[in-house]
């Protein structure tokens, strides 16, 4: 342009506008800011290559500035909470409770302090796959005897957690940990957390990989990558083998699932995994593909690389929009794969889904009861821990049966029991017996092999419920009502939060207040992997002690009017949700 400017800035043309717009934006490139930082002697320097940091500009974390931070991101940015042993020891030795930003440090060292539901610590632990000794059963039996409350509480993440420590003893507990050849390190707060994997993987005739390497390779990543304790929320990472046992990878964050591609695709034949983005039940949404197929060997590395990215750029301000399902809700798919890729010194495949094979039948009750191994004349025996309670006593015959009949090694599920590998055919009764003489059980009601539950209001602040009494209540009301071969998943959650993804469940109820007292919102048809769907609200709100009639009415018309071999999800969802309503008897319960 080579006129000069005439008249006042609302006269300017739009092509004036657009040469100011470029001036401008060019001019701001070329002004630095001047740099003044500390050499490693302590020296003022301008010189960045000397300085870490510029100490004239407001700090930023992960170009997010300081002063924009929210509350728990500015506790972390005034003391890593890595770095926070001598805090744990001074706690400890003046049996206090923390402050509440300690409260959240301590979390980053596996320790909550659930007051005002418990007066004291939980512990939860990090077990990659869900894969333990019986030697550390043993260990961890001796822990909650000692120091907390004589069992351990079996998670939805195939984890453990011990309750009921005192601030005393938070240290002798985590050092008795380690000495078990365990961590806790990272597993809650703004952490990735329990890397869960196929709970039969390695044992199944059906599976198409090995999945336990690669849940314990990215655990040792984790553990040894500082920069992995530096995400902006919780990260939920699966590996699921392709077998007959699913791992609910699709309510993950990042899900990878085994396929199998056949001849004459666009890509070679062989196993991949189809790598699955943004599950986060609580917020309604199953995680989804996002066009990959990854190799085995390279999976740890695409975890870790979407996880540099996560850290790079989540949301940092707002703790409602940290999770990646909103950095990739604002970005796309595409964009945040091709960051993804940035970090890695390999490409990545794409391929539409419909070029791998069908994925193999899930069995839905094969974490429960004996089941034959690949490896001859072996079984795996299923057995049922009711909403995941295990007493010391029984923590010890587990570890006693797995070392006298199996090879002394233990796998946790997502649904809150636990498996024995490894048990010779000629063996499998005398193990069973030994169990049932512990109070163990490998076979139980169709109702009850499907229920999990939250902590509840017994354990956690959140929680409106005593979700665990009343899910074992219901089951075991329904199972001896309503004898049923088809499997049944019963999800009790306390709080929005869903940690027992009430949504995925056949029968999910969310804990709430109701006219004062303990009640539940109740949704129905829920269902991943094949099934996937979220349940549809069929009560708002009904108190606890007025829900059993109602699903005694549901459970009623079930049996009395499903098609040969339908189950509850299918009978479900082939009615409407004011037709279930009816069958409840619930219709009047509904707002409209």
């Amino acid at each position: 342009m080579d006129t000069p400017f005439t008249g006042d800035a609302n006269n300017f043309t739009e092509e004036q506008k657009q040469y100011l717009a470029g001036f401008f934006s060019g001019a701001t490139q070329r002004v630095s800011l001047p740099f003044v930082g500390l050499t490693q002697d302590g020296q003022f320097t301008h010189d960045a290559a000397m300085g870490k940091e510029n100490l004239a500009v407001e700090p930023s974390v992960h170009g997010t500035p300081v002063s924009d931070l929210c509350r728990e991101e500015l506790w972390k940015y005034e003391q890593n909470p890595l770095d926070i042993w001598d805090k744990l020891i001074a706690h400890a030795d003046a049996n206090n409770a923390p402050s509440n930003e300690d409260i959240f440090r301590f979390k980053y060292h596996g320790l909550f302090y659930v007051a005002p539901a418990q007066d004291s610590f939980m512990m939860r632990l990090r077990i990659p796959g869900g894969v333990l000794s019986s030697h550390q059963m043993k260990g961890l039996a001796d822990i909650a005897e000692r120091w907390g409350a004589g069992r351990a509480d079996l998670t939805t993440r195939a984890n453990m957690q011990i309750r009921e420590f005192q601030p005393k003893d938070i240290v002798r507990v985590l050092q008795r940990v380690h000495a078990l050849g365990l961590t806790v390190r990272g597993s809650g707060a703004d952490n990735v957390r329990n890397i869960t994997a196929s709970p039969t993987t390695g044992l199944d005739a059906t599976e198409l990989t090995d999945v336990a390497p690669l849940a314990e390779a990215l655990h040792y990543y984790i553990l040894n990558s500082r920069e992995m304790y530096e995400l902006p929320r919780k990260f939920n990472v699966a590996f699921d083998s392709g077998g007959a046992i699913s791992v609910l990878a699709d309510t993950n964050d990042i899900g990878f699932q085994a396929v199998r591609v056949g001849e004459g695709k666009s890509v070679a034949q062989g196993v991949y995994f189809r790598v699955l983005l943004c599950g986060i039940t609580g917020h309604k949404q199953f995680a989804s593909d996002c066009g990959l197929l990854v190799r085995p060997e390279q999976a740890v590395a695409v975890a870790a690389a979407m996880i540099r990215v996560f850290v790079s750029n989540g949301d940092r301000t707002d703790r409602k929009k940290a999770r990646l399902k909103y950095l990739v809700d604002d970005w796309g798919v595409e964009k945040f794969v091709a960051e993804t890729e940035k970090q890695l010194a390999f490409s990545l495949l794409r391929a539409p889904a419909e070029e791998c094979e069908p994925r193999n039948p899930i069995d839905r009750a094969g974490h429960i009861g004996v089941h034959t191994q690949i490896q001859p004349e072996r079984n795996y025996i299923g057995v049922a821990i009711p909403v995941g309670r295990l007493p010391v006593a029984q923590m010890r015959a587990i570890a006693r049966v797995a070392d006298e009949y199996g090879s002394g090694e233990l796998r946790l599920t997502v649904w809150q029991n636990l498996l024995i590998p490894n048990v010779h055919a000629t063996r499998v009764n005398e193990a069973v017996q030994q169990l049932h003489e512990a109070g163990l059980e490998c076979e139980t009601g169709t109702v009850m092999r499907g229920t999990v539950a939250c902590t509840g209001n017994r354990g956690c602040r959140y929680a409106s419920t005593d979700t665990k009494r009343h899910a074992v209540e219901l089951a075991q009301l329904l199972d001896a009502r309503f004898p049923i071969d088809q499997p049944v998943n019963l999800h009790v959650t306390g709080c929005p939060h869903s940690c027992a993804q009430h949504y995925v469940g056949d029968i999910g109820l969310l804990g709430m207040k109701v006219g004062g007292e303990e009640g539940y919102q109740v949704v129905l048809g829920g269902g991943s992997d094949d099934d996937r769907g979220l349940a549809r609200e069929l009560i708002p709100a009904i108190k606890y002690s007025e829900l059993a009639p109602r699903l005694e009415g549901l459970f009623q018309a079930y049996t009395g009017a499903c098609r040969p071999g339908e189950s509850l999800l299918e009978f479900s969802r082939r009615h409407t949700q004011e037709e279930l309503r009816v069958l409840m008897g619930a219709k009047e319960m509904v707002i409209q």
